[in-house]
């Protein structure tokens, strides 16, 4: 049988009691969101699609997990689900960690030549592909899927979603710069080299303006915004509906990648 079907299988009983042989499905669907061979959204025919059965994988761990001591250092324990330990790299992975104070959780992706700066923390479900940033104080939250060559500026908060099952989670498409103090939730998608500019907050509620165009962008129902490809996003405002003195936060498309925009977000592959 499938992993997936036997996933769904065991998310769906809710056994009073997990057995061995459960414990060796969680341990195999593990090993394979640890190394890529599966994640919670996957782009199919030019769209992303949520594979729900992986976040099903994800809680069951949750469900199956028993409170325990993780030590950390001889100086300090953490105490989560066994089920859900702390990630172990090796050399071999050749991902950068800086020393510091950086978590990555088990269960999660993490590419060859991703740089992770301390402290950071991604959780499980995460994907984060080759020659990403992940700059000091930044967070990847459960089942965010980040491409290559992204720029998670300093204290950049990419939101993470396991349930609702069928929610999409935050989606970074590749060479996108992501700046400082940002923070996208609740199932919004960033199409490729987008910019989004400090201090920029984007969630499922919130009306992006696209100025270039003169017009808010479209929401698919039911979901969150797509920030276009190459737009280039900063913090802004709008009157506030029935009273002109008052304005409310609204995010601005003021322009699509140009040359200069290219030259101020080059990314340095030195450090990576």
């Amino acid at each position: 049988m499938e992993m997936q079907q036997r996933i769904i299988e065991l998310f769906e009983s809710k056994p009073a009691r997990y057995t061995k042989e459960n414990r060796l499905l969680y341990n195999e669907f593990i090993e394979a969101l640890n190394h890529g061979k599966i994640r919670s959204a996957e782009k199919q025919n030019g769209s992303w699609v949520v594979n729900e059965w992986v976040k099903m994988g994800i809680l069951t761990g949750f469900r199956m997990g028993l409170l325990t001591d993780l030590p950390w250092s001889d100086r300090k324990n953490f105490f989560d689900k066994d089920t859900l330990p702390e990630k172990h790299f090796t050399l071999a992975d050749q991902v950068r960690i800086v020393p510091g104070g950086t978590s990555v959780r088990n269960g999660s992706y993490i590419a060859p030549g991703v740089a992770i700066m301390p402290p950071a923390f991604i959780n499980v479900g995460a994907y984060v592909d080759s020659g990403t940033l992940v700059d000091s104080h930044a967070l990847v939250g459960s089942c965010a899927q980040i491409g290559k060559n992204v720029h998670l500026s300093a204290g950049a908060m990419i939101g993470g979603v396991i349930e609702p099952i069928g929610s999409r989670p935050v989606i970074i498409e590749d060479n996108c710069f992501i700046g400082g103090n940002t923070g996208i939730y609740e199932g919004v998608i960033v199409q490729g080299k987008a910019v989004i500019a400090a201090g920029t907050i984007i969630t499922a509620s919130t009306p992006v303006f696209d100025s270039v165009h003169g017009d808010y962008l479209d929401k698919e129902p039911g979901k969150a915004v797509t920030i276009p490809a190459n737009a280039v996003v900063v913090p802004g405002s709008r009157p506030l509906k029935g009273n002109a003195d008052f304005s409310v936060y609204c995010p601005i498309i003021i322009k699509y990648r140009d040359e200069k925009t290219d030259l101020s977000t080059v990314l340095e592959q030195a450090i990576r």
